[in-house]
């Protein structure tokens, strides 16, 4: 199972945002068009972000922005933001084990702890890396890719 892919996207949006916060106004088409997602999409996920209160945006073309340092969003409340998650749990269980099977009456016993534990360490992770680490990445690989134009 996939963590849903509204967590990568959101983050891409980020990057685009404060990419082309300069040049553009930073609207769902523009988005769209990095992204290569159905604006609708980005209009919905952008309403996540609003509603954790991590983007602005303006009605209309006025476009998104990000309304905070970036060294204050976490990609883990970006993963929070858009529920990437059923019921704030990665490890969705398969629905009635039999309870006539040792193992399957017996596998939330087995597995619950260890898969919360993982979780944890996957959230702490994630509340480790902020948007300005993405930032400097995002310029590394841009400036790598211009680079590479100049002198090729």
């Amino acid at each position: 199972m996939q963590i849903s892919s509204r967590f990568t996207l959101a983050v891409h949006i980020f990057a685009c945002i404060d990419t082309f916060k300069e040049e553009y106004k930073v609207t769902s088409d523009f988005l769209a068009g990095s992204t290569n997602v159905n604006p609708v999409i980005v209009r919905k996920i952008l309403g996540q972000l609003k509603a954790a209160g991590l983007v602005k945006v303006a009605r209309g073309t006025g476009g998104a922005w990000i309304p905070k340092p970036l060294d204050e969003i976490t990609l883990l409340d970006i993963y929070r933001a858009v529920d990437c998650v059923e019921n704030g749990e990665l490890f969705h269980f398969h629905e009635n084990p039999s309870t006539q099977c040792p193992v399957g009456r017996n596998i939330h016993n087995i597995l619950d702890d260890k898969l919360y534990r993982v979780q944890q360490a996957m959230e702490k992770e994630l509340g480790s890396i902020t948007l300005e680490d993405v930032k400097r990445d995002t310029q590394k690989y841009i400036g790598a890719e211009k680079g590479e134009k100049e002198n090729g």
